[in-house]
């Protein structure tokens, strides 16, 4: 049997907004499974929200280069903002994208590869760049997306420059069509999903394991209300299809006009590019997303040094 620890509660609490009681509850209920309290918790009715990856903590930036058929996204690291204000830092927050952008787009080829003001590679320049600016750095995460017709747009959200801020987006649009209206339909569909953060971009290609979890939270819900099994076979395929509509990119609302689905702003789009257009490929980085910062009691730091 795990020990509910105090620590073991208080974590449940943060990521789930239930109360300390019904937070030992469910972990009592589960032997101490976090994830499993917040199903539980969620089942109950107790917690509506979703589980999330992590308070967005880091510090840093994020940035984009683009070439038309070809973007790339990166997250550098630093440990506080003051730091990524910093010019030199915004620089090569830009310059590590650029570079990222004649690699395969991983962490590992974009960090092996030179860096052109330095003729180092990446990895080594951010070392000089730590011992210059006295802060540790971190080249967290990249995604690249490339098609061979189309277009690959991108989206700055809390822009701190050109090509740098705090969420960037790609999304790639294979067609024929013209370039200026796909690029125009390809950022208002990036503004969507920094807005949105779809899981995937049709139905089909939502993660089976994210779809169980959730066809078996409302099993849970629906056996709640006390109905039959069928009847709650059908409450859970609607709200399956909910779920469905809610989560996949192209069927779900369209932020900036709610009258149509992402899916059919696109199609509504080919008329004016002259060509079909398909949304093969997306991308969304938020700083720090999944990164816990570590809290510290400056109390407790002044009394533990008033002591010696």
């Amino acid at each position: 049997m795990t020990e509910i620890t105090a620590a073991l509660v208080k974590e449940l609490r943060e990521k789930s907004g239930a109360g300390m009681m019904d937070c030992k509850k469910a972990l009592t209920e589960t032997n101490g499974d976090i994830e499993a309290a917040i199903d539980w918790l969620r089942a109950k009715g107790i917690s509506k929200a979703d589980k999330k990856s992590g308070r967005a903590a880091a510090e840093g930036l994020v940035a984009i280069a683009g070439a038309g058929h070809k973007a790339v996204v990166i997250e550098l690291n630093s440990e506080t903002d003051f730091v990524a204000r910093n010019d030199a830092f915004q620089d090569l927050a830009r310059g590590i994208a650029e570079v990222a952008l004649s690699t395969d787009g991983t962490v590992e080829a974009i960090s092996a590869a030179t860096y052109p003001a330095s003729g180092k590679p990446v990895a080594d320049t951010i070392k000089e760049a730590i011992a210059t600016i006295g802060e540790n750095m971190t080249l967290r995460r990249a995604a690249k997306l490339e098609v061979e017709h189309g277009v690959v747009a991108t989206y700055i959200h809390n822009a701190a420059g050109d090509g740098i801020g705090k969420l960037g987006v790609l999304v790639a649009l294979k067609s024929v069509g013209d370039k200026a209206v796909l690029s125009s339909i390809g950022r208002q569909v990036a503004m969507h999903i920094a807005a949105t953060n779809p899981l995937a971009i049709r139905a089909e290609e939502v993660d089976a394991a994210v779809a169980e979890r959730e066809r078996n939270v409302f099993i849970e819900q629906s056996r709640e209300s006390g109905k039959p099994e069928a009847i709650i076979e059908k409450m859970v395929e609607g709200r399956m299809r909910k779920f469905f509509e809610e989560v996949a990119l192209l069927s779900q609302s369209f932020v900036i006009n709610p009258d149509l689905t992402v899916g059919a702003a696109v199609k509504a789009a080919e008329k004016e590019a002259g060509a079909a257009i398909e949304v093969v490929g997306m991308a969304r980085l938020l700083l720090g997303e999944g990164v816990e910062k570590e809290e510290t009691d400056f109390a407790a730091e002044v009394a533990a040094v008033a002591k010696g």
